[in-house]
């Protein structure tokens, strides 16, 4: 069985010229697009992704001194990979007194969780 191919001679195309017609568009809209990346940038990081699985996990929130023993880097360096995620929405902080108490906020990785699925 042979199949017929159509074929047309190159022709050169003006400058600015798109070679051809795009096949699939995206769903994502840039704002949507631009709220999935913070979060997937902010989970990058394999201290990070660890930090959100061991929060999520846990049954209310976290004090940062019961976090520290978990990594093996500074309190100053562990600080900054929860500011990161803070920064994105993934992960809250309380602070009642002394010490900071993180947590997971509800529903920040559904979008995220969505569009993966």
């Amino acid at each position: 069985m042979s199949t017929e191919l159509e074929l047309t001679p190159k022709i050169k195309r003006r400058k600015g010229e798109p070679c051809c017609e795009p096949v699939v568009y995206p769903d994502v809209d840039r704002a949507h697009a631009l709220r999935m990346a913070d979060a997937a940038k902010a989970l990058g990081d394999p201290i990070r992704l660890q930090l959100v699985d061991v929060l999520r996990r846990h049954a209310g929130k976290v004090c940062v001194a019961e976090l520290i023993p978990l990594f093996d880097v500074t309190q100053p360096t562990l600080s900054h990979h929860l500011k990161k995620l803070r920064d994105a929405g993934i992960v809250g902080v309380e602070r009642p007194g002394l010490w900071a108490y993180y947590y997971v906020n509800e529903g920040a990785l559904d979008e995220l969780a969505a569009w993966l699925s």
